[in-house]
Order: C-alpha cells, then structure tokens, then sequence
C-alpha cells in the first residue's frame, strides 16, 4: 500500500518529498502531472488496498483545482489528510480552512521541514481512523482535550523557563509532533531563544489574527522545533502585551488543547492577569522554586494566595531547582516553609543554564548530566496512566506548617 501520494510536475519538489518520507514506515507513489483528475476516486483507483494516509498537491497544480479536490477528499475519505504545497497568503489559508486542507506547506521548505508536516498529518489521519477529532491525541486526560500544564514561579531567576523548555521537549518524545509551549511571559518571555527558534509569528498574531476564530489557521501561526514540538512565542515588543487581555489567553488555551496531548505553558513571575488566566484553564501546574529563601518563602505566599482564590489546578507538581545541600538549607526546611512536599529535585549545574544559554534542552541534546534525571523525573509525572503506578517517594513525609 502506498502510504503517501504526490501530485506534482516538479521532480526537484518530489526528490525533497521522497527523501523526508524514506526513513518512514510506507512508500510514496508520485502521479508527475501539473493538473488534477476530476474527483479522489480517479486517484485511489490506480492503488491497491486502503487508501492512503496523506495525500500531498505539490507545486505547479493549479490551486482552485487542488482545493476543490481537497474538498472532495475531505468529503468522501475524511481518513486521508490533504497537504497542499503552495505560497501561503491570507486568502490561501481561509480557503484551505472551508476546503479541509490539513496544512500549507512552502514549496522551498526542505526535506526536514517536510517530514515534519507529513508525520503531522499522518497523526491527523491516525486520528481520524480512530474515529477521534484529529486533535484528541492519546493519554489526554478526558475527553474534553489535552492536558495544560503551567509551569509557574511567584519570583523570577529560579530557572523556570529552563525548566518548561525542558519538559515540552521531553513530552516530545512521549507524543510527537502533540505538543506545543506557549510563552506567557508577554513582556520579557525567553522561549524563542531557550529553543533556538526565530518566529515568524507571536502569540499576538494568534490572538488578535483569524487564528482566534480557527484553529486550523492557529496551526499554522505556530513554529515547529526540531524536537517535534510546537512554540507560541511571545511578543518581540513588550508593549504588546497590553493589546492581550485574559480573555484572549482563555480563549487560546481552549483551542490549543483540543488540538495537543500536552500544552506547556510558561508563565510571567508572579500572579498577573494572564497568569490567573492560564490557571484557571490548566490541569496541572509546575511550581518552581529555587535553593533561597526569597523564593520560597513566594511559593508558600502564592500557594495560599491561589488556595484562597480557588484556582489552585488539580494536580500539583513541586519542583526545587538548583539544589544544593552548601546552600545552607535542607529539602525538609524547603518542605517546612512551602507546606507541600518536594515531588523533584533538580540538583545545580553547570551545565544546565549553559544548554539553556545556546538555545537547545539539556533533554534534547543528550548531555550526561546530574540535572538530567531530575528533568526527566518532571517528565515522567505526565505519562499517561502514571498515577495508576506505584511511586514510594511521590510525597515522603508528612509536612507540618
């Protein structure tokens, strides 16, 4: 069976087609001709057995042809994900939306970029097969979508974006190409460059775009990491952030997790607007602290300010980072001042805001290091079903306040 199938004239696009498809599982079937047939039967009936996963429209196809096909596509085999390779522009994107489109994807991208976006739709299509929203990605909480994790810290310089950066790239292992961080630091967030990434378009763009009304169009306001996870980045002016309200974050923390297993956010220091926002719309939050009694003692006070508000999320994960027993402090004073056991230590590195300063995760990169089993301790808390598992030191000892 033919698991991708290319219609182009092009053979310089389907050489970059067959070359980000060959380490994959399935082979592609390439139709060289610069226009389509009438509907989707004409193509599957020169295939034998199922039909396939992703169907690709490759440059020089003349585009009112290829969304009409799309629509039919869409229509008659819902379980075959449609990527259409052409410039993207404004029209373009709405048009693709209404026809079904699964991606846009730039004829210049090369052969990296587009293993990515095939392997998208491929989980798109898994998706579909499985009867789900192609959005509904497996070890999500419930049914009503992914899990949405903030990773908070009531004071600054405690490494917490390091910390999120970390973990988005280690979900990225567990659901490929179903995780996507979001930088809610609108002001100062460090995201795009804790991953090495140079954003075409920011978490404004979503939120004030067509984006905020689709989520297909949001898909593509976002930028893919090597690591087969997605980023939002925050705003390249900090003015910006006055021109996003916490409806806004709402509102996009509602599309993003019908479409993720897991969105990471990393939050602003402190309790601001938007920061209430994402803790309002997540699962889970992350609290990081670090080996030094002003941010401690900012964690207990947050701790019990949210608790009075009652928008402490359902699970809790508490994470000491740079521990060091020179610091002066032990873990039982840390848990003592918090009233909440530790879950995961991360011991100090040198290492770690070294990875952090080149722009690639400690827990992308593979170095050995102390720092690493701790991240990877965080990780293992989101794997799907891990609370059914037996964890003889989730909290150690009971804590007195």
């Amino acid at each position: 069976m033919s698991r991708f199938i290319l219609i182009t004239a092009d053979p310089e696009f389907e050489r970059k087609v067959r070359g980000a498809t060959a380490g994959m599982s399935g082979s592609l079937q390439w139709f060289q001709a610069d226009y389509l047939p009438e509907g989707p039967r004409d193509i599957l009936s020169q295939l034998l057995g199922e039909p396939p996963e992703v169907l690709i429209l490759g440059p020089g196809l003349n585009i009112e042809d290829s969304l009409k096909l799309a629509s039919l596509m869409d229509l008659q085999f819902p379980e075959v994900s449609v990527v259409l390779a052409a410039t993207q522009t404004a029209e373009l994107v709405l048009g693709a939306m209404r026809a079904g489109v699964r991606d846009i994807l730039d004829p210049s991208t090369d052969a990296d970029g587009i293993r990515v976006m095939v392997e998208r739709a491929c989980l798109s299509a898994a998706g579909r097969r499985r009867g789900l929203a192609p959005s509904s990605a497996e070890g999500a909480l419930n049914g009503t979508g992914g899990r949405v994790i903030a990773v908070m810290s009531p004071k600054g310089g405690v490494g917490k974006t390091t910390v999120a950066t970390n973990l988005a790239v280690g979900l990225g292992r567990i659901a490929p190409m179903g995780v996507v961080i979001v930088d809610l630091d609108l002001q100062f967030g460090d995201v795009a460059s804790g991953l090495l990434l140079d954003p075409e378009r920011t978490i404004t763009d979503a939120v004030l775009g067509p984006a905020s009304e689709d989520s297909m169009v949001l898909k593509t306001y976002l930028t893919v990491h090597p690591a087969s996870v997605y980023a939002l980045c925050a705003p390249r002016n900090p003015v910006e952030m006055d021109r996003i309200s916490s409806a806004h974050v709402t509102r996009l923390l509602e599309q993003l997790r019908h479409e993720f297993q897991y969105v990471v956010i990393d939050t602003a220091p402190g309790l601001g607007e938007h920061v209430l926002a994402a803790l309002e719309n997540a699962t889970d939050a992350v609290w990081v602290c670090g080996m030094d009694i002003p941010s401690i003692r900012g964690l207990r006070t947050g701790l019990q300010i949210l608790d009075e508000l009652q928008l402490l999320p359902q699970h809790r994960h508490v994470v000491l980072n740079m521990a060091d027993h020179k610091s002066g402090l032990a873990l039982k004073d840390v848990e003592a001042t918090i009233g909440v056991p530790v879950d995961v230590a991360i011991p100090r590195s040198r290492t770690l805001p070294y990875s952090t300063n080149k722009g690639v995760p400690l827990l992308q990169d593979g170095t050995r290091d102390a720092a690493v089993k701790g991240l990877r301790l965080l990780v293992d808390r989101f794997r799907p079903n891990w609370e059914d598992r037996s964890h003889k030191q989730v909290h150690r000892r009971a804590v007195v306040r």
